[in-house]
Order: C-alpha cells, then sequence, then structure tokens
C-alpha cells in the first residue's frame, strides 16, 4: 500500500496532468533513521523518493516537477496514534528536535504548498527532511 498505490496512482494522474506541474510524494524520516518494528514500512517510504527521482527525469522535459517530502515526529493518527498518544515518546522527539517541538499539519501543508507553487519551479529530484532538525 505504501508503494504500489503512490505508483499506479503517479501512473494514472501524470497522463492528466499539465505541463509544468508538480508532484509532491510524501515519505518519511523514517526511511533516515532505523526504529525497530518499521522496516517493511521505511523500505517502502525509500522506494517512494527512488520513484520519485525517476519521475522527475522522465517527466522534467514536460516541465513536471518530482520532489518529496519527509515529515519528522507530527502527533497523527498514523501507527495507531503512536505519538500523539504517548506523551513519553513526545517529550523524547522533542529533546532531539532542534526547534523544541513536534510538527504540526501546518508546517507540513505549508511545504507541500510551497512544492506545488512556482516558487518552486527550478526544484526536482530532491527529498526535503521536514524534521524541525532532529537528531542535528
Amino acid at each position: 500500500m505504501h508503494f504500489k498505490g503512490v505508483l499506479f496512482l503517479t501512473q494514472k494522474v501524470l497522463r492528466m496532468m499539465n505541463d509544468s506541474g508538480g508532484v509532491v510524494f510524501i515519505t518519511a524520516a523514517a526511511d533516515r533513521y532505523n526504529v525497530p518494528g518499521y522496516g517493511l514500512y521505511a523500505s517502502c517510504k525509500g522506494a517512494v523518493e527512488v520513484f520519485s527521482r525517476y519521475v522527475a527525469k522522465e517527466y522534467g522535459p514536460r516541465g513536471i516537477r518530482s520532489n518529496t517530502l519527509a515529515p519528522g515526529g507530527v502527533p497523527t493518527d498514523f501507527s495507531g496514534g503512536a505519538i500523539r498518544g504517548n506523551p513519553a515518546l513526545q517529550q523524547m522527539v522533542i529533546a532531539q528536535t532542534a526547534m523544541g517541538r513536534l510538527a504540526n499539519p501546518h508546517d507540513i501543508g505549508g511545504l507541500v504548498a510551497l512544492l506545488c507553487s512556482d516558487e518552486a519551479r527550478w526544484l526536482t529530484g530532491q527529498r526535503l527532511e521536514a524534521t524541525g532538525g532532529y537528531n542535528i
């Protein structure tokens, strides 16, 4: 699901997409940090990142940009609300984050909007980590 759905949807969308558009794939910071129990998930997200670079290369002649955004700790329903429902885990992530807090949906949404905008017209084939400086 974390790769197969992305692959099939992207194949359909790219056929209909206007030239000079942008595709943003959401991956995860988890594919850069080894977290026990997340090996399959992180591997699928790594596959999405590689796929994004191929989309950038193959659709670049049409002006279509392709980038990945890798969020860090965001208190959501992901993994049964693992971060949202665990104050100890929240504090551990916050302690390792340069900005001293967890992300909120607006932090991530604003970056997606930026990547889709004309302001990012020369950015393609890149991975951007939206972690607030996790583990730096």
